[in-house]
């Protein structure tokens, strides 16, 4: 699967809702990367209930606009670090299916050797930086590796994802005003799916309306996003990015998304109705969404999507199979990798 990273390709100016200005092969890749995400993280679900899958488990159902959007409108030279509900965003920077899906396993072909499970994955061919499982220690990272961008005079910006139970944390703004006072190239990304674990962000969060407005003490703008549409994410993911190079220090975009499944694999989430989200479903989903504007404009036919479909499903089946039949690490690989031998 190809990245969707500097990809996608321009939007008439007030074409808000329709699909007229972009070609036909940068609406595939939205629609592919959304529907690959959705696609592997159904069958993680099925694997982590049939005991294949051991640990933690966070999925990203429904959040999948989120991301795409955002690395559509990244270049591969830009960098990312995420949290433990990670691996949507490891496919949309490019990372093999067969190995993300295999470290979920804990086998020797995933991406961390099988030792790091679903929330410590990287990779450094795609800037990839991490799946972490600390709430709220992405955020200090991401502006860690921004400052390496600024220090080595790189043309270059760090996306740093987190949720909005994360935005509580002291560690953050702390962050945020290392960030601004060094000007850094960092894209602080809130990613408010409404519940941190299993507390509503009302509950939580003061002023939870305004979350993209908490970096105003240390002067750093923020802008709200719908986050369950893919075309506005990439429209805001272009303009701040460019922002962002062009030295105008960090930025703040609050993404409202809405995550489908539990908080983790073992999260019933009875704390929301299931009319609530049905109501998402029906009404929100980004790759329904986006297939119906495809549908109304043209761009492709219902044969095509189909087509799209049947591919994603065999590339998932295949990761499958060689998260299964890929074999366990071997003993000595616990000692391996785990200090940095220095001169």
């Amino acid at each position: 699967m190809a990245s969707t990273r500097g990809k996608a390709g321009a939007i008439e100016a007030g074409d808000d809702k329709g699909l007229n200005g972009y070609d036909k092969d940068t609406i595939r890749d939205l629609y592919r990367t959304m529907l690959l995400i959705r696609r592997f993280e159904e069958r993680a679900g099925q694997m982590y209930g049939m005991g294949l899958i051991g640990g933690f488990c966070h999925l990203y159902i429904g959040q999948e606009a989120v991301v795409t959007g955002l690395q559509a409108a990244a270049l591969p030279s830009d960098t990312v670090v995420t949290t433990y509900r990670d691996h949507g965003h490891m496919l949309a920077t490019g990372m093999d299916p067969k190995g993300v899906l295999a470290e979920l396993t804990g086998r020797a072909g995933g991406y961390s050797k099988g030792k790091g499970g679903s929330m410590h994955m990287f990779s450094r061919e795609k800037n990839f930086f991490g799946g972490h499982g600390i709430v709220g220690a992405s955020v200090p990272i991401g502006a860690g590796i921004a400052f390496a961008h600024k220090y080595l005079k790189e043309e270059a910006c760090c996306l740093t994802y987190f949720g909005e139970g994360a935005l509580n944390q002291g560690q953050v703004y702390e962050t945020f005003n290392m960030a601004a006072l060094w000007n850094l190239p960092a894209i602080f990304v809130i990613e408010n799916n409404r519940y941190g674990m299993g507390t509503s962000v009302e509950r939580a969060a003061a002023h939870a309306q305004e979350l993209y407005h908490r970096g105003q003490a240390y002067g750093i703008p923020g802008q709200q996003v719908d986050g369950m549409d893919v075309i506005a994410v990439y429209e805001a993911g272009k303009e701040v990015i460019a922002k962002v190079k062009r030295g105008e220090g960090p930025h703040i975009m609050e993404m409202q998304t809405y995550r489908y499944r539990g908080h983790s694999m073992s999260d019933p989430a009875k704390y929301r109705s299931r009319e609530e989200v049905e109501k998402y479903r029906s009404e929100r989903d980004p790759i329904e969404n986006l297939k119906g504007r495809i549908l109304k404009v043209g761009t492709m036919s219902e044969e095509d999507l189909r087509a799209i479909d049947r591919e994603i499903k065999d590339i998932v089946a295949d990761a499958a199979d060689f998260a299964t039949t890929s074999p366990e690490p071997d003993p000595t690989e616990l000692w391996t990798e785990v200090l940095v031998a220095t001169a």
